[in-house]
């Protein structure tokens, strides 16, 4: 956890950021540094010895670095790989991978040298309170963008949905019918308090760690499923060959390969939660192979979910593959299989939930509460704030029903941001001076394709929000 200013003898970040940024020239003032360093440290050790805290698991840690990572995204994976083929788009997802990875470890890297507590600590030593203050704003608008997204993916799984004058139910609309109790309003409602608020004041993200657990299971559960019926329809011989290199026919479909880029570019960002986990570990040289293997994980899981529901809907792949499963699949028992699909799916939703409430919490906190002591300590603070922010996303979820568009272009916007844009910033501004040739050179290449993304996914969803309002005016 970040650390807040207050009026005790100073923090170590605040002492090593004079350090560092800007560096200080006085040997004694040096020597003062390092005493307080110590000192500090010891502090927040005993402080941590009397609250009863313990260090995090390496488990744990891949877990909600994992479920930061697995969200929503994961449904137009299948639809990417219908637009790449299986080898550029298996190739791709690979790509992104180590791509993802040399900004985690840019980010990481350089924090440990300012010695950083945070992702903003590392932005503000960079670029200032500026750098901070715009860091701190792309957090709120992703992450509470990503959780009324969420929250709208939940409603429409279990109480259906309504686009363009036909209704789909959902899965409690087809057991028990429309009624009241089967609504979105109270659905999400009973999901806010049973799930959501408890969940949401856990203070320590490590504390989440067997719900994220249980989040990676049912997103194996939808790949082992997906599978199984794509297995069972080869034997049948009712699966075509999958096309292994895109279909290019015209500059129309040269186009549509690039509105694959954005899904692709986000698909494994998780830099907002990197530096909480890394706090919570007793050993901090263990957040790099935590990384890797959160990473590893979450690409075999993209991979197989990729291909086999690429393999098993073909060309009839819908952008959200999720959507496919409201029909019948042609095997026997097709109805249920549906049913456990969409319902794991909206578990493993809610259970991703908390883990990126934690950063939303603490970054809006640090806005506004800046000076104030650790959020975890001041038990008013963190219920008002707690609160709030949950009663804000279940009425943005219900009432506003457009936000989903506004999210469309800052939502992306926002998330290439955290992954790609702020790293690479900070590897090229270099206030360390630590940067290689192949940090700056990487970063670059990062910063292109994060550009690159965002304006295809502004321009892909503008146009499509222009073809639905004329669809409509006709």
């Amino acid at each position: 956890m970040g650390i807040h200013n207050n009026n005790h003898p100073r923090t170590t970040n605040e002492i090593v950021r004079e350090q560092h940024c800007p560096l200080l020239h006085s040997s004694k003032k040096d020597e003062k540094i390092e005493v307080e360093i110590q000192q500090n440290d010891d502090d927040r050790s005993i402080c941590n010895n009397n609250n009863g805290s313990s260090s995090a698991s390496f488990t744990g840690s891949v877990f909600n670095l994992s479920t930061t990572i697995i969200g929503a995204g994961i449904m137009a994976l299948p639809a990417a790989m219908k637009v790449l083929g299986l080898t550029i788009g298996i190739a791709s997802i690979i790509f992104f991978a180590l791509l993802s990875h040399t900004s985690l470890d840019i980010l990481m890297r350089f924090s440990r040298v300012a010695k950083a507590q945070s992702y903003g600590d590392i932005m503000g030593c960079a670029f200032g309170s500026v750098g901070r203050l715009v860091f701190q704003i792309s957090v709120l608008v992703n992450n509470f963008g990503i959780l009324v997204v969420y929250s709208i993916i939940i409603g429409d799984v279990l109480s259906g949905t309504t686009s363009s004058g036909s209704h789909h139910f959902g899965v409690l609309e087809g057991w028990f019918g429309e009624h009241w109790s089967t609504g979105r309003t109270f659905v999400l409602l009973v999901t806010t308090l049973v799930v959501f608020t408890p969940l949401g004041f856990f203070k320590r993200i490590d504390s989440l760690r067997y719900t994220s657990g249980l989040a990676v299971a049912l997103a194996i559960v939808f790949l082992v499923i997906t599978a199984g019926i794509t297995f069972v329809k080869l034997f049948n011989g009712s699966i075509e060959s999958p096309r292994l290199l895109p279909n290019i026919t015209d500059m129309t479909s040269i186009w549509n390969l690039f509105t694959a880029v954005p899904v692709l570019v986000t698909a494994f960002v998780c830099h907002y939660n990197v530096h909480t986990i890394d706090n919570e570990l007793g050993d901090s040289s263990l957040i790099q192979p935590v990384i890797c293997a959160s990473l590893v994980l979450c690409s075999g899981i993209y991979i197989l979910t990729a291909l086999f529901g690429f393999l098993l809907f073909g060309e009839a792949t819908l952008g959200d593959v999720l959507a496919n499963f409201d029909t019948d699949l042609g095997i026997p028992y097709s109805n249920v299989l549906n049913d456990i699909v969409r319902i794991s799916y909206a578990l493993h939703l809610m259970l991703v939930f908390p883990v990126i409430f934690f950063s939303l919490r603490f970054n809006l906190d640090d806005l506004f509460f800046p000076s104030a002591k650790s959020l975890e300590f001041d038990k008013f603070r963190f219920s008002l704030i707690t609160t709030g922010l949950i009663f804000l996303l279940y009425v943005a979820a219900n009432f506003v029903p457009s936000i989903w568009d506004v999210f469309q272009f800052t939502g992306a916007t926002a998330t290439v941001c955290l992954g790609f844009i702020f790293p690479a910033a900070i590897a090229l501004r270099d206030p360390q001076s630590i940067a290689t040739k192949k940090d700056k050179i990487l970063s670059i290449v990062m910063i292109v394709l994060a550009v690159f993304a965002n304006v295809v996914a502004i321009y892909s969803n503008a146009d499509a929000l222009f073809r639905k309002h004329q669809s409509k005016s006709n």
